[in-house]
């Protein structure tokens, strides 16, 4: 093992050498202050990520602060995104040397072997533009809530349902928390709309149970007028972490049902519930995961889900994943009015711009994934994420709290 530590670690420091021997052909004609400065700040910020690989390989980070950890890793990570367009471009440049060379073999032409300052300049700013970005969104982003509103048009809705409000939260992923205080802004937010209904889809946690503990508190002052109802997310089975035994993983399931019963959430497993609101009546079903991705295990069951499921002038459907929507609900289950979904976090990276573009490199994965969908009579809604996956942070994707509003159509 440590001879391929040391091998990785030796690539890793031939390419570091490689780009700031092309940096310092910028500054030849420089101040010698200018060219100890660039020197001292490049390998400062080498050291920084070489010494959170070493102790990340001989696990020397178990004692120190989470916190630091995580924003250790982030920042190694974005030097790493950040010097892979420098060392692109400059293999280009080389492989453009070495023709030239060749050409002027040949010909016997004059060459010149110094590398293109265009090219060490492009590569500077195509590098800069995500160390700019993602360490902007590291930093400003991750507690930067921001309120989605949507109007959703039911077709033959009935009257005491028109206006109802519904806020929508998703994807909280607890153990992913840098800070607790911020967390408060959202609760806020979302109290302030004074919603009628609070649906949560899914992903409490990353791994496990107690990943949610510290912040029961906190999301235990949600209200709504007729209640807060709530599902599992993929993250929310334990299937990522490794049980030493099957009953630990029961248990952890256990413990993650009475958290939903602690934060007053009524936690729906493949069931429903009727809710009579205006003298009108809300059916809202409550699937487990179910995916239309081969890779997710399956834990929703839609013919259980929906049995006894008396008529309603309306239904709702809470299912974490968007991709069911495409394979099973709106072939099979053509009386759910509205679906509502979360998962895809959108990526956490992207460009909105209300009206010109909506872009994120999810779509590439999921065909909806951010927003208000519908085909015939049927709506989906996706929900952006509240909380943060691995990168504690988001570019263009601000974390979610929807607010949609029923009408008639």
């Amino acid at each position: 093992m440590l001879i391929r530590v040391f091998l990785f670690l030796a690539i890793l420091l031939s390419l570091d050498l490689y780009i700031f021997t092309a940096l310092r052909q910028l500054v030849l004609e420089s101040t010698p202050q200018l060219k100890w400065i660039l020197g001292v700040v490049y390998w400062v910020l080498t050291f920084i990520g070489v010494s959170y690989f070493l102790s990340y390989v001989f696990n020397l980070t178990g004692g120190l602060n989470k916190n630091v950890v995580t924003y250790w890793k982030v920042f190694t990570l974005i030097l790493v995104f950040s010097k892979l367009p420098i060392v692109l471009m400059l293999g280009i440049d080389d492989i453009r040397n070495i023709i030239s060379r060749g050409i002027a073999y040949m010909t016997e032409a004059e060459y010149d072997p110094s590398r293109s300052k265009f090219m060490i300049q492009a590569g500077l700013v195509l590098g800069a533009i995500p160390f700019i970005s993602l360490l902007y969104g590291l930093i400003r982003n991750p507690y930067r809530y921001k309120l989605y509103t949507s109007r959703v048009p039911i077709r033959g809705l009935n009257k005491g349902l028109d206006g109802l409000k519904i806020v929508q939260i998703s994807d909280i992923h607890s153990g992913s928390f840098t800070y607790k205080e911020p967390i408060k802004n959202a609760i806020e937010m979302i109290n302030q709309q004074n919603a009628d209904l609070v649906f949560f889809t899914g992903d409490l946690v990353n791994s496990v149970a107690n990943e949610m503990e510290p912040y029961i508190d906190i999301f235990k002052k949600i209200k709504s007028k007729y209640g807060v109802y709530s599902i599992l997310g993929n993250h929310d089975y334990g299937d990522y972490y490794r049980w030493s035994s099957r009953a630990q993983k029961i248990a952890n399931m256990d413990r993650m049902k009475e958290i939903h019963k602690e934060l007053g959430w009524q936690l729906l497993l493949n069931e429903n519930k009727f809710v009579e609101i205006n003298s009108a009546n809300l059916g809202i079903i409550g699937v487990e995961n179910i995916s239309g991705k081969v890779h997710f295990s399956v834990y929703g069951d839609m013919e259980k889900a929906t049995r006894n499921c008396p008529d309603c002038d309306m239904k709702i459907l809470l299912s974490h994943d968007p991709s069911h929507w495409d394979k099973e609900v709106t072939a099979k289950y053509k009386d759910v009015d509205l679906t509502l979904s979360g998962h895809t976090h959108g990526m956490q990276f992207g460009i909105e711009i209300p009206g010109f573009i909506k872009f994120s490199p999810i779509q590439f994965v999921y065909k909806k994934w951010a927003g208000l969908y519908k085909e015939g009579n049927q709506y989906l809604y996706v929900n952006r994420g509240l909380g943060f996956l691995g990168y504690p942070g988001r570019v263009g994707i601000l974390p979610e709290i929807t607010l949609l509003e029923l009408e008639s159509a």
